[in-house]
């Protein structure tokens, strides 16, 4: 699926908005919901630090939805996250109706990433979104993103650069 102009300017955004997690401690996760017309509806970060272990953008973006959107408001929200959903939010996502899912950095990067630096496995598996909701319809990773949202996670696990 092709990434447009819209699309990397949403996910700036989700970048930024991962860059303020970071600066409060949180994981470097941030998320957009657009709606079908291109005007962003809502945004979040994570705060699994700061306020519960579940606060994932993504899920709190699907709650805000299934709460303020109309069924065909949702099905036609594309959502913009910096990391592909986890079992988690994709299931949040789908139950909730929602539309299209624009990724800068997929589930299996983030694996790799955690593997490289000796992070060890995490507590739930790392699963592509179609794996948990197979009616989504996905597009990402995206290359020109991904070295950035690498960067902000290594730094978060505090792990020195190697460059």
């Amino acid at each position: 699926m092709t990434i447009s102009e819209q699309d990397l300017r949403h996910l700036r955004r989700c970048v930024e908005l991962a860059e303020e997690a970071l600066s409060e401690g949180d994981m470097a996760f941030g998320s957009v919901l657009v709606s079908a017309e291109g005007g962003v509806l809502a945004e979040d970060r994570n705060r699994i630090h700061t306020s519960e272990p579940t606060w994932h953008p993504e899920l709190a973006l699907a709650r805000w939805a299934a709460e303020h959107l109309s069924e065909t408001e949702r099905a036609q929200a594309t959502m913009y996250t910096t990391g592909e959903h986890c079992p988690m939010c994709s299931a949040a996502h789908a139950w909730a109706g929602l539309g299209r899912i624009v990724y800068a950095s997929s589930a299996e990067q983030f694996d790799e990433w955690c593997q490289e630096w000796g992070l060890g496995d995490s507590p739930v598996k790392a699963l592509a979104i179609n794996e948990v909701a197979p009616e989504i319809q996905v597009a990402g990773p995206v290359p020109e993103l991904a070295e950035e949202i690498r960067e902000l996670h290594r730094r978060y696990f505090g792990i020195e650069s190697k460059s």
